[in-house]
Order: structure tokens, then sequence, then C-alpha cells
């Protein structure tokens, strides 16, 4: 963060503050344990905790005041009407002081793979700033934007949400250049209702970004496909559709790689990304739009996306010995389900392929049926053997052999020690396991036994 008057914080989040605010800060943050001279601090409310009982710690370990919604006894505060709007405000008037391109990413599902794209593509011609990990809320979003710097020529910017509103206050706050949405899916509709209302909420990503400022869209989407850009460029991508400005030939796919040809502007180019998945080539092609719109060399972004490795526990295929595992434990809804089973379907192995799939959350009164959809994706992929861990999970075996699974290859689990037992009876030389289920499910406990 560069150094900016406390005069500055006051007026951008219409605070209340009774002492002297002509000198400069250069650090705003919202963990007290990461206080320091010159420092804000600001308090946050939230449903476990209260970071209001923290000022005293804060202010005693350096901070210069904390923003607070209250006045603390022995503490200089600068007082509001909500510390997280706050928040909010004061990001958005640091990033209005740089004069770079933002490109904004959302999505129900491959909203940080795209991301990552999107920097790696960036990077090849401007020093970018990008969120970390999956801090895309209405806290780390902000967080991420005040560690802007002078040195920095463009930034790609996560927004997430659970709620309708979220992600208008998020573009709001961040003012983007470029807008992407990779797909509308299922995650959140417990929340939402339906797609209809996810659509809605993810296009509140226009709400910050001027007219100007393009839509980057995946057209294989059948929601996205059919919004109305209401003036708006629209930039599309494809893998299907040869009407989009920029879609994805000759796909091939290995064990851990995917090449393929990008088309675009009357021309093309071979291009190449380190992990699998036709999902995953429509991510690299909406980096390509990007870097593309902002007059980057398409030979410079094939290099940058090339540059792509997926770790942790998302989407990352791992040769342990004899046996191949993905590990796809981050997240899971119907979408990122379907795109999971496809990866280990594109698997060249010698023994069995084997999905180990977990409870999808946040479904609501749709749990049961997306479940079972997931089942039917299971029957029509090249799948063994189906093991489900949890109590939803128990609909994916029912819709699998609804639809032709062999029952007799299916086991489900309640237990996860018992499916670690079972795991490991059941493993042989050359099998293949994905292991799929949402981040509560911690399937990557199982794995960590397994190997």
């Amino acid at each position: 963060m560069e150094k900016i008057k406390l005069s500055e914080i006051v007026n951008a989040c219409d605070g209340s503050y009774g002492y002297p605010s002509d000198f400069y800060v250069d650090s705003i943050t919202t963990d007290s344990k990461k206080v320091r001279k010159e420092s804000v601090f600001i308090a946050i409310k939230g449903e476990r905790f209260d970071a209001h009982n923290f000022v005293p710690e804060a202010i005693k370990n350096g901070a210069e005041c904390a923003v607070t919604e209250r006045a603390i006894a022995g503490s200089k505060c600068i007082i509001v009407d909500s510390t997280r709007a706050a928040y909010l405000s004061i990001a958005h008037y640091y990033r209005r002081k740089f004069d770079i391109p933002l490109v904004a990413v959302t999505g129900s599902v491959g909203k940080t793979t795209t991301k990552e794209f999107i920097w790696l593509a960036l990077s090849e011609k401007f020093n970018t700033l990008k969120t970390e990990g999956n801090k895309n809320n209405d806290i780390g979003l902000p967080e991420t934007l005040l560690r802007l710097s002078k040195d920095h020529k463009a930034a790609v910017i996560e927004m997430g949400m659970n709620h309708q509103g979220e992600i208008s206050r998020l573009s709001q706050c961040a003012s983007p250049d470029v807008c992407v949405i990779t797909n509308i899916g299922t995650s959140h509709i417990e929340n939402l209702g339906s797609r209809e209302n996810i659509l809605r909420a993810k296009l509140e990503i226009l709400d910050g970004a001027e007219e100007s400022a393009p839509l980057i869209i995946n057209l294989d989407d059948k929601y996205l496909s059919s919004i109305d850009p209401r003036g708006r460029r629209l930039i599309t991508y494809s893998v299907k559709n040869k009407s989009a400005d920029v879609y994805a030939m000759d796909i091939f796919q290995s064990e851990s790689s995917v090449s393929f040809r990008i088309c675009y502007e009357n021309r093309s180019i071979e291009a190449k990304i380190n992990v699998t998945g036709v999902h995953n080539v429509k991510n690299a092609l909406a980096a390509f739009c990007v870097g593309r719109y902002l007059g980057i060399n398409a030979e410079d972004i094939v290099r940058g996306i090339e540059k792509y490795k997926p770790d942790g526990i998302r989407q990352n295929i791992e040769k342990i010995g004899s046996i191949t595992v993905i590990k796809d434990c981050y997240n899971a809804s119907y979408d990122s389900m379907e795109a999971g089973l496809q990866m280990l379907s594109s698997l060249n192995v010698s023994g069995r392929r084997i999905a180990v799939l977990g409870d999808m959350k946040e479904l609501g009164n749709m749990s049961k049926e997306l479940h079972k959809k997931v089942g039917e994706l299971v029957s029509k992929s090249k799948t063994d053997i189906l093991v489900c861990l949890g109590s939803d999970s128990e609909y994916i075996i029912k819709g699998a052999v609804k639809s032709g699974f062999d029952i007799n290859n299916t086991t489900h689990f309640t237990d996860k020690e018992k499916l670690c037992d079972y795991l490991s009876d059941l493993k042989r030389d050359g099998d293949a396991f994905l292991f799929k289920a949402s981040r509560s499910v911690k399937l990557e406990e199982v794995i960590d036994k397994l190997i």
C-alpha cells in the first residue's frame, strides 16, 4: 500500500474523527495481529466475533487509530455506521488513485482458475496484482485493492457471493474496466432460488463498471448466451460455437495437459495448458479474450497461460506410485462434479477409474434432485466404481443406478474412517481416483490416509 493521509481515509468513509488527521499512514488492516506503526485498524463485526474487542490491543501495538461503530475508551476512533461498508468505501477511494486496467471475474465455478489464467496472461506485459486464494468477499476484496502500489500496471480481482446484492457492492468498490463471467451454475442456489436469480446476481458485476467496460462471457453457457448486453460491448468465447469471438478447435487431452488451437480475429494460434479438462480450455479462452482486449500479443498470452500449474486440493492431478489421484476437494456443485468426472474419464489408465464423491452443500430443496443428476453423470462417464461419503451423496448412487450403473460397483459411507479403510483395501496398481466434494466435507483427509 502507498502512503495515504489519514484525513483522506476519514473523508472516504464519511467518518467522525475528533483528532488531528493531517499525517500519513501506510497500512490498513482488519487483523489486529498485523497492526504496526502507521496502521489503521478496521474493527469488523462478524457473526461469531467482534473485532471492537481488539481495538485497545491494536492501539497498544502501534495503530494510529481504529475505524469503529462505537467509541472505545482510551482509543482514537473513526466512528462510522458500518465498518464493513467503510472498508469498501476506503478501498474504493484508494483504488481510484490508480489509473490501471482492473479485470473483475465471477461465475458459479471456475472463477479462481480463470483469475489465475488471466493473471498469467496479463503478467506477460504488466506487473499485475491478483486476488490471493479465494479472498473474494467484502473483506478479502478491499484487502486486495489496498495492496495496490505504484508499481502495479494492472489488476485481476475475483468476486464471489452467497446472496443477491453482494457482487454489486464488490463491483462498486473495485470499479472494473473489464468484466468476466465464467458460467451460471447451481452454487448457492439454496439462497438464490433459481439459476435465473443466480444470473441476475452475477450480472451485478457490471454495477460498478463504466459503460465502456466490456463483458466477457462463455457462449457455451445457456444462461449467459441469451443475456441482453444492454448496449455494452460483449466479447464471447466457446469450445463449441464458431460464432464466438474466440473459440477453440482441435482439442487434444493427454494425461496432464490439453493442447488446442485458439481461433480469433480470422487467425489462429496453437496453445497448451498444463491441466486437463475441456472446462479449463474455456477458462484459458477467457484469459485470451482479456489479454487481446488489453492489447497483449497472442503469442505472449499463450506463453502466459501455459505457465499455469494447479496446486493443493483444486483440480490437482498427482501420480503417486502406480496410482493416479485427482484432488478436487475445494468445492463442489453439479457443474464442477461434471467437470471432475470428465477429467477422470479423460485419463489413460491401466486400472479402474474410481470416483469418490461427497456431499454438495448449499443446494437447499434442490439437493436431492441435483445429487441424483450427478449420479446420472457418473453412469454416462467412464467411471468403473462409485464410492460416496455423506448423507446427501446416497442420492448420487440412486441416480447412477437408476441410469444403468451397476449397483454392485457402488458403496456408500457416512463414516470417514470406514471410507479410508475401504479405499485402502480397494486400491490396485494402475487405478485412478477422483476425490470431489464440498469444502466442508474435507475429503482431502481421506487422500492423506490413502497415500
